[in-house]
């Protein structure tokens, strides 16, 4: 092969290089459409109302039903909405503490309960009792001492309302009621679904 050839080979092949590079370069950009220009964030108000209601027996906006209520001191009030039965052997009550007094309430520790507490504000201090069984239940605890129970409790603004939750052990399926207590609260029976 001569000089010549080798050179016009090279050539050719600098050309194809460049061609393909052209080819990928032009495929990165340029032909796309204009991205929309970002909306603001919405403000703290419109965010707070775009959440989501807590999970409901229904799809409707109407009030959760009572089922028992227990009252606490300076106008505190526990409302229970379901208590039920799962069949891995659990039992969840759900409910709301409500602040019906005219101003801020400080929880009290007494809450917590006296067993060890790695759930600080929490309400790990509630207990079932099977009456028909003759025996307490006290609120699930994981390997290192967190409850299955609400936490981060520490004040309740006057008329606000904050969701409750305390999952137990399943007393036997024959005991259809429990009575429920809150150190502080009065007690509730309370009818188990499930």
């Amino acid at each position: 092969m001569s000089i010549r050839q080798k050179a016009k080979v090279r050539g050719g092949a600098a050309v194809a290089v460049a061609a393909v590079l052209a080819l990928a370069l032009a495929g990165c950009g340029g032909g796309d459409k204009p991205k929309e220009p970002q909306k603001a964030a919405p403000s703290q108000s419109q965010a707070r109302g775009a959440q989501k209601p807590a999970p409901s027996s229904g799809n409707t906006s109407a009030p959760l039903e009572v089922i028992a209520t227990a009252k606490g001191p300076s106008g505190i009030v526990l409302e229970v909405n379901s208590v039920v039965r799962d069949q891995d052997g659990y039992l969840t009550v759900n409910g709301q503490l409500k602040n019906t007094g005219s101003q801020a309430f400080v929880r009290t520790s007494e809450w917590n309960g006296v067993e060890k507490n790695a759930s600080p504000a929490s309400v790990a201090g509630a207990t079932l009792v099977d009456s028909v069984g003759k025996k307490r239940y006290y609120v699930l605890r994981d390997t290192e001492g967190r409850c299955a129970c609400t936490t981060g409790l520490s004040r309740i603004a006057a008329s606000e309302s904050v969701p409750f939750f305390a999952q137990f052990p399943a007393p036997p399926t024959t005991t259809t009621e429990v009575v429920f207590g809150l150190p502080t609260f009065d007690t509730a029976t309370l009818k188990i679904s499930g």
